[in-house]
């Protein structure tokens, strides 16, 4: 816990820091490419010696912090996290917090206050350190960050309010949604493997035992991949590739429905048909008559 006499709200030798006066703007936050995302305070600073920062009720704002040097404690709900440098946290909106430079190495953190409609679509309630993993990462958050402070060097135009919700937007994106670490890498070119596999053995009735074995997977495993990856079980994912095929043999070809079943496995036509229902939308029959294309994934 830092001692009162080192609590230092502001004011940080080359510091940079813009407030952005939305309530003056309000006709900009109403278009559709600003009210999505948009920043109302953004700064650095540097080797923040003593920075100390406290909100019993929070703010309107959520707080995103990115520590590119030293460390810090961020103290939110009763839990506390440590900040270090390539890390970054999100404070949610009206959640009690504090915030604070570590004594023997005070942080230098990059921040942005911001709100909007799309901020749903990013996991900023999760009480979360993220980890910037690369060098290449590193240098598109910094780029980022300097391309905000160059656009609010500007005048205060619509279309710089809707650069700065883009580039806002990309700093998020970079965060949260990019792909990182050899895992992930690791675990897409498994599931690129099965795919593969699958397409190579289309015409059979795969089981989950034998793409198991041949890829020297766990069942487990291969479920929760294709869970994250393709949103649904590795057998599902089969029998779609299998429609899709068959969607293109019944407009490309004058083979017939039991025919076309046959090539993929199906014994059963009328079993085949139901199975095409289902995934398509229609029968085979009125697929293969229609004159649209169309496949319901």
């Amino acid at each position: 816990m830092e001692n009162e006499v080192y609590k230092k709200q502001d004011g940080f030798k080359d510091e940079q820091l813009f407030v952005i006066p939305t309530e003056s703007f309000r006709t900009y936050l109403n278009h559709p490419m600003v009210s999505g995302l948009y920043l109302t305070d953004v700064g650095f600073f540097p080797s923040a010696a003593h920075h100390y920062k406290e909100r019993e009720e929070g703010i309107e704002e959520y707080i995103l912090l990115y520590c590119t040097g030293g460390k810090g404690v961020i103290e939110l709900e009763h839990a506390s996290y440590e900040l270090q440098e390539n890390q970054a946290f999100c404070i949610p909106r009206r959640k009690k917090h504090r915030y604070y430079a570590g004594r023997q190495d005070p942080w230098s953190i990059l921040w942005v206050h911001f709100r909007g409609e799309n901020t749903k679509y990013f996991p900023l309630e999760e009480h979360r350190v993220v980890r910037i993993h690369s060098r290449h990462a590193v240098n598109r958050m910094m780029f980022l960050f300097d391309l905000l402070f160059r656009v609010l060097e500007r005048n205060y135009t619509l279309g710089n309010f809707i650069y700065i919700s883009q580039v806002l937007s990309l700093i998020l994106a970079e965060i949260y949604h990019r792909e990182k670490g050899e895992e992930t890498s690791k675990q897409n070119r498994h599931v690129t493997a099965i795919v593969r596999y699958m397409y190579k053995h289309i015409h059979e009735n795969l089981t989950l035992d034998a793409i198991a074995e041949e890829l020297g997977l766990s069942k487990s495993y291969i479920n929760i991949i294709f869970k994250r990856y393709a949103d649904r079980p590795p057998i599902d994912f089969f029998i779609n590739l299998k429609m899709q095929e068959a969607c293109k043999l019944l407009k490309s070809t004058d083979l017939y429905v039991w025919e076309i079943a046959d090539k993929f496995g199906y014994e059963d036509q009328y079993y085949f048909s139901r199975i095409f229902k289902k995934m398509v939308g229609v029968p085979p029959k009125e697929y293969k008559n229609s004159e649209y294309f169309y496949y319901k994934d």
